[in-house]
């Protein structure tokens, strides 16, 4: 049982709404997660804008972000990110294959050695960022990540490390 309730959809103001329409437009639903920052609307509007900036724009596939989502937070043993993007996923076009593949061995999917790289480098940087050598960052360019992939790489595990705690912290339950 959730430690806070998320808000009803009848309980929020206009501009909260506006947010929700726009969630509900790019999820087809209010996802819980974001029912719940609504108690709060300035963390509400910063994640969401965060969410559209990190996973519907920038350079890197669809497919990579929600690859380290979901790598990530089982990492974190977040069950409710795991859910959400793993069906996220199917939705995109991936198999039950596939997504089992991701979560079984990288080396079983069909990404290339750069986004393999990426990936890998971001869930390292969720669990132990004091053990990053520079030699890492050097053989990810080598591998042909740009600066700024880099960066949109690790937005991606900072904004799910963040969803995480969130989640777990408050037993938000799973709505996928």
């Amino acid at each position: 049982m959730a430690r806070i309730e998320p808000i009803s959809p009848s309980q929020v103001n206009q501009e909260i709404n506006a947010i929700f329409e726009e969630i509900e437009e790019a999820f087809g639903m209010v996802p819980n997660i974001f029912r719940t920052y609504a108690r709060h609307p300035p963390l509400l509007r910063a994640n969401w804008n965060k969410v559209k900036a990190l996973l519907m724009e920038g350079s890197l596939s669809r497919k990579l972000k929600e690859t380290i989502a979901v790598l990530v937070s089982g990492d974190n043993s977040c069950q409710y990110c795991v859910t959400a993007h793993s069906a996220v996923m199917k939705a995109i076009g991936l198999s039950d294959e596939e997504i089992a593949a991701i979560k079984e061995d990288l080396d079983l999917t069909d990404f290339d050695a750069k986004e393999k790289a990426l990936i890998r480098f971001a869930r390292k940087a969720n669990l132990s960022p004091h053990r990053i050598e520079e030699d890492e960052l050097t053989l990810l360019r080598q591998k042909g990540a740009t600066d700024a992939e880099i960066i949109e790489a690790l937005g991606i595990m900072e904004i799910f490390t963040a969803f995480n705690k969130f989640l777990d912290s408050l037993q938000v339950e799973i709505d996928f």
